[in-house]
């Protein structure tokens, strides 16, 4: 009998090595923007679709847990060189479970992507906190922001879950090649 192998697609496409090390999913994250487009890994969406933030559920069993919801790119300013790497694009924290980020406290607004060149990912990370949090020292600049520095500095552990989509700039062709 063949055997047959499933891809996590965190790991086809990048997101575990380039943002996160591998991780255990176990918390449900609902992402949708406002044109009813959901958050699926490795789907495309044009930028006049996301200028809005989306609407994020987080799942969980009880609202007296918390999480913290950080959207980067990976990308920046382009596949080819970047020196960008991570761009935050969204920090929110002390999110309660069985709720969405509009519950939470927004540490850097959403800035709706606008990627010039290549094809990038848009990467969501959601950590489970281990009990509501202070930030101490906010992000000062976007650029070369580090998920995993983020996430050591406040004690956030692994991901719980992530999700990831592709953006080009509205004229853009083409797609990121996936080979299995």
């Amino acid at each position: 009998m063949p055997r047959t192998t499933i891809m996590d697609p965190l790991t086809v496409g990048g997101v575990i090595g380039d943002v996160v090390d591998p991780f255990v999913s176990c918390v449900s994250l609902r992402i949708v923007y406002h044109n009813n487009s959901e958050v699926v890994n490795s789907l495309e969406l044009k930028p006049s679709q996301i200028i809005n933030q989306p609407r994020v559920d987080v799942g969980g069993d009880d609202f007296r847990t918390f999480y913290t919801l950080i959207m980067v790119d990976p990308d920046a300013p382009s596949p080819t060189h970047p020196n960008m790497r991570e761009y935050l694009h969204w920090l929110v924290m002390n999110i309660p479970g069985t709720t969405g980020t509009s519950f939470g406290q927004e540490i850097v607004g959403y800035e709706s992507p606008r990627p010039i060149a290549g094809i990038h990912r848009m990467v969501f990370v959601l950590f489970k906190q281990m009990r509501r949090q202070e930030v101490i020292h906010p992000p000062r600049w976007r650029n070369n922001f580090n998920t995993r520095d983020f996430a050591q500095v406040y004690n956030l552990g692994s991901p719980v879950a992530a999700l990831y989509f592709n953006c080009q700039r509205e004229s853009g062709w083409g797609g990121r090649r996936i080979i299995i």
